[in-house]
């Protein structure tokens, strides 16, 4: 018997949506994406849904993001599909965002890459202690994607220039401090919560009762060094900021930005310097699709999803090699709008 990959329900007043690949920690597929899609819209003309919660299977996350082993198949075929992928799924992104019913995401485990698409752009956004929360894009050769460039271009200060070129993960008080989630709820209230959500007339309140004080925020002690190092202009200055500030974990975190895609890293700063100044979340999903159709016709994607996910080497052949090696003219070519590469959503 084939596998549902989404398991919808109403309870109460509460449409249920429940991502369930467990054992793929809930990865996205195309059809998942379209499942959802679907069911949003139903759900938005049916009088007896008065909120939507959105939950993963199992104990290990919400979602972990797109399938990406499915994902290197499609690119390493001419990557057609992953464009469709990326249009339903940005698509998706925008309309959570602006869903005319409240949407609430509870975000226990790992969340990561199209799992923050599905939850950091919702109405009312939970971690728990479990929680796990990134944009690991450039560790496989992309760019932050479904909306997280917004997210991480409007968190304090420098943060989400720090999040974005290592790939580092958030815990609970992270994720709060950098806005991707407004309460926390201990994972073993959980169950209560979404009795309380299916019973109750406003989500937000009913939330917020649940919630308790975070655990805290360990970037919040670390902003002076990354405030000061990730303000530089260029990806380099940045490196040689964070090896010169005498911070052990600066330097740690130089040594993440080198093992990423150079050419990932450097189009992830042009692209939050620019979200910062773009309007809407729409915006920042079209500059976001320009930018992933370019990287399907490079190397470092493939390459990137082969050395963490198929063969797990970790030993990623980047080209170019090193920062020196990515021109002006390569990062700009990634921003560029080229025919075919519209999503149209601003």
């Amino acid at each position: 018997m084939a596998e549902v990959q989404v398991v919808l329900d109403r309870d109460g007043g509460l449409g249920r949506i429940v991502l369930n690949r467990p054992r793929a920690l809930n990865s996205l597929t195309h059809g998942m994406i379209a499942t959802i899609r679907a069911t949003l819209d139903d759900w938005a003309a049916d009088d007896r849904v008065r909120a939507v919660v959105l939950t993963g299977a199992g104990e290990r996350g919400l979602c972990a993001g797109a399938d990406l082993r499915a994902m290197h198949r499609e690119v390493v075929a001419g990557g057609a599909g992953t464009r469709a992928f990326f249009r339903d799924e940005y698509r998706l992104n925008a309309l959570i965002a602006r869903y005319p019913k409240p949407f609430v995401a509870l975000m226990d485990g790992i969340t990561m890459g199209g799992g923050v698409g599905l939850s950091g752009h919702g109405a009312v956004r939970v971690v728990t202690e479990r929680s796990t929360v990134a944009m690991p894009e450039t560790r496989i050769g992309l760019v932050p994607d479904v909306g997280g460039s917004r997210l991480l271009a409007r968190a304090p200060g420098e943060l989400g220039t720090h999040l974005g070129l290592t790939s580092a993960s958030m815990g609970p008080g992270d994720a709060l401090l950098c806005g991707f989630a407004d309460h926390f709820v201990p994972s073993a209230r959980i169950p209560e919560l979404l009795e309380a959500l299916a019973r109750d007339a406003e989500p937000a309140t009913t939330v917020a009762a649940h919630a308790e004080p975070p655990p805290p925020a360990e970037l919040a002690e670390q902003r002076d060094w990354i405030d000061t190092c990730y303000a530089a202009d260029t990806v380099e200055e940045i490196v040689e900021r964070l090896l010169d500030s005498g911070v052990p974990e600066a330097k740690e975190s130089a040594e993440l930005v080198l093992g990423n895609s150079p050419t990932a890293v450097k189009v992830t700063l042009a692209a939050l310097r620019r979200a910062r100044a773009l309007p809407s979340l729409e915006a920042v999903l079209d500059q976001e699709y320009r930018i992933s159709c370019a990287a399907l016709d490079g190397p470092d994607l493939v390459e990137g999803i082969r050395a963490q996910v198929i063969d797990k080497d970790r030993n990623p052949q980047w080209s170019p090699r090193t920062l020196a090696d990515v021109t002006d003219a390569d990062v700009a070519r990634f921003l560029a709008l080229r025919e075919g590469d519209e999503l149209g959503l601003a």
